[in-house]
């Protein structure tokens, strides 16, 4: 590890103090006296003046130049990820564009007398492709509307997203569990500040993901903490969880796992959930390992006292 450059410059001075500080201590009052001319030190002042600015004119542009260039680096790193990310984000748009459109396009290629099961597959592409259209909207909208700021209290949305889910779970016999674990005593989770109908679509979508990417008798636990000046929303479930090489790409729009490709989806889940995050100045993880399950941690700053 390199020394702190402001190290280095106060090491001989803090030597000298040291040194000057044991001789008063031993009684030491020796002197040393120079003589030179008046002329001889001038010059070796003007002298000295000259080596201390040249070193800060030599000194300080490298600096600047170093820092210039970590900084175009990181800038031309960023540009290059961003320009990857797009073109991933046009590919899986163009797989799942294309792939209704061929559908319907094969489904009603009879004319007049196309069968009634083409017209059933016909219109259930139309649907797909009209819900990814709808979802890339959302997406897009939620980027740009101005937030409508008010005090948030999670654990209501919280509870009545859980409740919803249990619901639809129960109207469609699925079997899963959705369980909250909510503080109450000594106080309850802080208000946040933010829009009550944006958050509740993070929540929302995290517990949808949960249920749909797991098996039958699968647990979903919806976690509530209080953490320094931040509110904490964890989704955890037993479901079948991502592979690690795929966890870099979770966040990315359109994006879906290889094992997920027969379920139902847009993969713009997860997406609208970062962003709703983000335009709350939060933040948004996720933990997974495949075969047991996944957990998401929503961050969120907690409203003024």
């Amino acid at each position: 590890m390199k020394p702190s450059p402001l190290v280095l410059v106060a090491a001989p001075l803090a030597v000298a103090v040291l040194i000057a500080v044991v001789l008063a201590l031993a009684g030491g009052n020796g002197s040393i006296v120079l003589r030179m001319p008046l002329a001889t030190v001038i010059v070796a002042a003007g002298v000295l003046v000259s080596i201390v600015l040249a070193l800060l004119l030599i000194v300080r542009p490298v600096r600047v130049r170093r820092r210039s260039a970590a900084l175009a680096a990181a800038r031309a790193e960023g540009a290059v990820a961003e320009r990857d990310a797009h073109r991933r984000f046009l590919r899986r748009l163009d797989h799942e564009l294309k792939n209704p459109v061929t559908a319907i396009r094969s489904a009603l290629a009879a004319g007049e007398q196309t069968p009634p099961e083409n017209l059933v597959i016909a219109s259930a592409q139309a649907a797909r492709l009209g819900g990814v259209v709808t979802q890339l909207r959302a997406l897009s909208s939620l980027e740009t509307r101005p937030i409508e700021a008010s005090r948030v209290d999670l654990t209501v949305i919280v509870e009545e997203e859980a409740a919803a889910l249990r619901d639809e779970l129960a109207a469609r016999g699925a079997r899963r569990s959705v369980e909250t674990v909510l503080p109450t005593v000594p106080w309850p989770l802080p208000p946040v500040t933010g829009d009550p109908d944006l958050l509740a679509v993070a929540v929302r979508n995290l517990l949808l993901n949960a249920a749909k990417y797991s098996a039958e008798g699968a647990r979903i636990e919806v976690r509530g903490t209080e953490e320094s000046d931040a509110v904490v929303i964890e989704v955890a479930d037993t479901g079948w969880g991502i592979r690690a090489e795929d966890l870099p790409f979770v966040w990315e729009e359109l994006w879906r796992a290889q094992d997920a490709r027969g379920v139902e989806g847009t993969g713009l889940g997860l997406s609208l959930v970062r962003v709703v995050v983000h335009r709350h100045g939060g933040e948004v993880s996720l933990r997974s390992q495949l075969g047991r399950g996944t957990s998401v941690r929503l961050t969120l700053p907690q409203a003024p006292r």
